[in-house]
């Protein structure tokens, strides 16, 4: 980048890029990227908004005497700079992709004196009491952004939850078949059974999806859960009554009150999803 750039800090959505060190942060926290990805951003944050050419990205940033397959060394450093903005292709909140031409970067990006940037960052820290979580807000949900450690570990509980509720029902079938009867002698006990059976069979294996793309830290996880979430919410709520089988042991009060927060949960695994894995579709 020209040398005035080079002192500078570009702002854009949670993250900052710092040109003088080549550091990415998200939310103050230093995020790992190699050197020709970083080099790939400011290159497109120097024409944000504009199409910067394949063939421009090669003459800046792989010089004619470099013998590498540039086409594939592009394609990687776009891949690991998307990964570490939590991008898309395929829905892009931050780099487009410019079919067979180019990239453009599409967010607004904000630019700011590296020595100034860093003494506003000192001054909003000493302001929290050096706190070294940032209290920026989240771009769709607008509360402060948590750990994501927390918020997965959180999402996986809930799934760990479910699955106990499936296998448990499976093992006992017979159980949830004389309460069923207790309740709709007839067909309609056999329908419950039925609907137990198939929707925990169902349920076995979208939990362990949900599990390890969280465990993991699948980049598109949010995507992926949008997708999926008007399936989960029908299976959650059908699993919400659950406690009414029970209603004769643990009371039609106590029932009631875990039919109503298992009939919230599955709002709450979509908050604590976009949480961790904000959707580049939004905002």
């Amino acid at each position: 980048m020209p040398e005035t750039d080079s002192q500078k800090v570009v702002r854009f959505g949670a993250f900052e890029a710092d040109m003088a060190s080549g550091e990415l942060r998200k939310n103050g926290i230093r995020i790992r990227l190699q050197e020709k990805p970083f080099q790939v951003l400011a290159l497109l944050l120097e024409r944000a908004g504009q199409m910067v050419t394949r063939e421009e990205l090669r003459e800046r940033l792989w010089p004619s005497d470099t013998f590498v397959d540039f086409d594939h060394g592009l394609n990687t450093a776009v891949n690991k700079l998307r990964e570490a903005l939590s991008d898309a292709a395929s829905n892009p909140r931050f780099v487009q992709t410019v079919a067979r031409r180019g990239y453009r970067f599409i967010a607004p990006v904000h630019e700011q004196e590296a020595a100034s940037a860093t003494a506003n960052h000192d001054g909003a820290e000493a302001r929290q009491g050096a706190q070294p979580a940032d209290q920026t807000l989240h771009p769709e949900l607008e509360v402060p952004v948590p750990r994501r450690s927390i918020t997965r570990g959180l999402f996986i509980l809930i799934q760990v939850m479910y699955l106990i509720f499936y296998v448990a029902a499976l093992l006992r079938w017979q159980q949830v078949q004389r309460i069923a009867t207790g309740f709709l002698p007839g067909w309609g006990a056999e329908a419950i059974v039925v609907a137990v059976l198939v929707t925990a069979g169902a349920g076995i294996p979208l939990r362990f999806y949900l599990i390890s793309g969280a465990a993991f830290d699948h980049i598109r996880l949010g995507e992926k859960f949008e997708w999926l979430f008007p399936a989960i919410l029908a299976l959650d709520d059908l699993w919400a009554i659950a406690p009414f089988l029970l209603a004769d042991k643990i009371g039609f009060g106590a029932a009631f009150a875990a039919t109503a927060a298992l009939l919230y949960l599955p709002f709450s695994e979509r908050s604590l999803v976009r949480l961790a894995y904000p959707n580049p579709g939004r905002g």
